[in-house]
């Protein structure tokens, strides 16, 4: 028996291993590819460069306005996570405390969205939405629709994160006259720090890499475009027909904030996503 257990062990070490690899191995590709030349990476030579090219970093820095672009996707990110963390806990809470008829239908309602993907198809009736309250050209197009389509994972997370917090808490709460709504904001919302953080990390992970929406929204007004439509515009900016090196160079740069918040915010996001996945 415990020779068997040690095989298993042995299989199972060796298979988180042998898909951590392959998790990394794109970073771990680009981060090479990023200091090749342009003709090294289309010839598609070992992964180590012949020659290692830092100027592919200063072109890239130089030809995008980084300042601008990374000004351009914090702004994007913090008002889409604000908004998802706001709708995301209100859905939830109403959707575990309240009590209305056709409740469990509703909820039903919002996991089946989980296993459709409408897609590009999409894209167009947004767009025609955003265009007609006149917010087609900004990324406050692009965040209004991010926040209010409501992202179902989050609000599966949460509702699952709010049942584990005694209702006793609740009926403590009406009895000193509390309402409905004051009990979420004044009890529940301040409890729920582990679950900010992960809807909040989530939230940030795909505000700060969205692109076909941003990129369409932003077509006619480069200025407001993120940091990632003007990372992949990067391509288009050297003398060859696609600057790979420079757009992968870029891509680097754009990754740095991502990995500062992970590191901020894994103990939380850790411990909000089991809570609210394993306990609910």
């Amino acid at each position: 028996m415990k020779i068997k257990n040690n095989l298993f062990n042995i299989l199972k070490i060796t298979f988180l291993v042998f898909m951590a690899l392959v998790m990394i191995f794109p970073i771990v590709f680009i981060f090479f590819a990023s200091f090749k030349s342009n003709a090294e990476i289309l010839t598609g030579n070992l992964i180590f460069p012949q020659k290692w090219i830092v100027d592919n970093y200063k072109q890239a820095w130089g030809m995008a306005n980084f300042k601008l672009y990374t000004w351009n996707s914090i702004f994007y990110a913090f008002f889409a996570v604000i908004g998802n963390i706001i709708v995301s806990t209100v859905l939830a809470y109403v959707l575990e405390r309240g009590t209305f008829r056709g409740k469990h239908f509703l909820y039903g309602m919002f996991l089946s969205t989980m296993f459709i993907s409408l897609g590009t198809s999409s894209l167009l009736p947004q767009y025609q939405l955003a265009k007609m309250m006149n917010t087609h050209r900004s990324l406050w197009g692009v965040i209004m629709i991010r926040v209010l389509s409501i992202n179902v994972p989050n609000v599966f997370i949460a509702k699952g994160y709010i049942s584990t917090i005694s209702t006793e808490i609740d009926e403590a709460a009406k009895i000193d006259g509390c309402s409905f709504f004051r009990i979420y904001w004044n009890i529940i919302f301040p409890l729920l720090k582990p679950l900010i953080a992960t809807v909040g990390l989530l939230s940030f992970r795909a505000a700060w890499n969205d692109y076909m929406l941003p990129m369409i929204f932003t077509l006619s007004n480069p200025d407001k475009s993120p940091l990632v439509v003007g990372v992949v515009n990067l391509k288009n900016t050297g003398e060859a027909a696609s600057s790979w090196n420079l757009m992968l160079a870029g891509t680097m740069i754009a990754v740095i904030p991502m990995l500062i918040v992970y590191l901020f915010l894994n103990k939380y996001f850790i411990s909000g996503l089991t809570s609210g996945a394993v306990k609910g």
